[in-house]
């Protein structure tokens, strides 16, 4: 007998979150853009775009997870920080013609999009903060 009760529990997770999907997704970008040549020759830069590429959804999942809000401003701060060195990272590339004009554009485009996610994200937690609300479930900020 199916019934409402016999149906498993959706749990909202950081997989949730519109902003770490779209941190994710530019991450996957970063390393195919990696993959080509002449970034891949470039293997200092290249390897230094992926830390910062990945670190960005990793600190907004691990930052949910942690069940604080105060823990969750931490790690959003941190992808924040990831965001700016991509960012950086992505310019150098592209004035040092490691990465097409294209390639530039696209990922700069991403990128800023990630950033108005991360700082809607970031106020929406700063304004919980001071209501006092300093504990919530996983993901409660989506």
């Amino acid at each position: 007998m199916d019934n409402e009760f016999s149906k498993p529990i959706k749990r909202l997770t950081y997989k949730n979150l519109d902003v770490w999907k779209q941190a994710r997704s530019l991450a996957i970008s970063v390393y195919k853009v990696c993959d080509k040549d002449p970034l891949r020759r470039s293997w200092g830069l290249c390897d230094q775009m992926q830390r910062a590429a990945i670190s960005i959804p990793s600190n907004i999942a691990e930052g949910d997870e942690r069940g604080t809000n105060k823990d969750a401003l931490r790690f959003l701060f941190i992808s924040k920080g990831s965001l700016a060195e991509l960012r950086t990272q992505l310019d150098i590339a592209h004035a040092t013609e490691k990465i097409t004009g294209f390639e530039y554009e696209e990922l700069e485009c991403a990128s800023g999009h990630v950033e108005r996610l991360l700082g809607g994200m970031i106020r929406r937690r700063l304004e919980r903060e001071k209501l006092g609300h300093h504990t919530d479930t996983p993901s409660s900020s989506a």
